[in-house]
């Protein structure tokens, strides 16, 4: 998608030799492609191309890493949602898809919010019997939908919820995230702390660029019991004047803190190795659109962040 200016990223994955549909090849010919298309939804939504996205992202293996799929899944996730009776049509058109990737699509319909998510899920699945298990799970009860999905169980579920506002504007994925922002103030709980300061720069950093985001989180102000107003307003003023970087030098300093008073364990704690895919928000999709690099946060291809993502989090020296 984007580099950051100064970062080298690590060689994106080369397309998988599977054959997608024409469609898939001539308009998403490039994950750029993709990030183009994702950017843009909001204002032009495209429902009937997503399935010739959701090939293209096979292709490319955005879908490879479960930890990292989560943005992708959202989008589907929203797309979908949006689709309502006409979702069913949609989903029989995601096929052919590599078997590892029939995880993604299932999530997808299962954090979709369609009032009949599990009908759905059964029409599609005789084309996945390798995932009958996952299906199963999910039909049943025993793995959660997006609602009941912990945040605090790492940035996956982070990740989609930007994934669904990138493919609908809801305020619903916003306001979850919101609601998280007390935990980049925890001093107690280093997972909570770590997943609420990634909520907190990720919407400063995508508020910076999304007019429509920052008016979002303006009208939430108000409504805010105090715990969260205090740090939502500091992304607001962050956001407005362009300064976040302080946001994230603030996160490495509770964090380091943490580790200070912590456990050996927690001294040893990585927590900007365990950010995922959220600094792949909308900052970097729209950079992207508008062929700019100089965001600050790299953003490699196929969200493969481990060693790039270290480099940028990584409280300096």
């Amino acid at each position: 998608m984007c580099i950051a200016t100064g970062v080298v990223p690590a060689a994106a994955a080369p397309p998988r030799t599977i054959k997608a549909e024409p469609a898939a090849q001539s308009v998403f010919a490039s994950p750029e492609m993709i990030a183009r298309w994702i950017n843009g939804y909001r204002a032009k939504p495209e429902p009937d191309k997503l399935p010739a996205a959701v090939k293209a992202m096979s292709v490319y293996s955005l879908f490879k890493d479960t930890e990292t799929s989560g943005l992708y899944i959202g989008f589907m996730a929203g797309v979908l949602a949006g689709e309502g009776a006409k979702a069913d049509a949609m989903l029989a058109r995601l096929f052919p898809l590599p078997p590892e990737d029939h995880i993604a699509v299932i999530k997808a319909v299962a954090y979709s919010g369609l009032p009949n998510w599990k009908t759905s899920l059964k029409s599609i699945a005789e084309r996945m019997p390798a995932r009958a298990n996952v299906v199963d799970r999910y039909l049943t009860d025993k793995l959660p939908t997006l609602a009941a999905l912990p945040l605090d169980a790492g940035a996956g579920p982070l990740d989609v919820l930007w994934g669904v506002y990138y493919a609908t504007g809801s305020y619903e994925p916003i306001l979850r995230i919101i609601s998280i922002l007390p935990w980049s103030k925890t001093a107690a709980n280093v997972d909570r702390l770590t997943i609420g300061s990634m909520a907190r720069w990720t919407l400063a950093q995508n508020a910076s660029r999304d007019m429509e985001l920052l008016g979002l989180l303006k009208r939430a102000l108000a409504a805010e019991p105090k715990a969260t107003s205090g740090a939502l307003r500091e992304i607001v003023e962050a956001a407005e004047i362009g300064e976040i970087a302080k946001i994230r030098k603030d996160a490495i300093a509770a964090i380091e803190t943490m580790k200070v008073k912590g456990s050996k364990t927690l001294q040893d704690y990585n927590w900007w190795s365990q950010a995922g895919q959220t600094v792949l928000a909308l900052g970097c999709v729209t950079a992207s659109a508008l062929g700019q690099a100089q965001i600050g946060v790299p953003c490699v291809i196929g969200g493969a962040l481990s060693g790039v993502a270290a480099k940028a989090f990584q409280p300096k020296e």
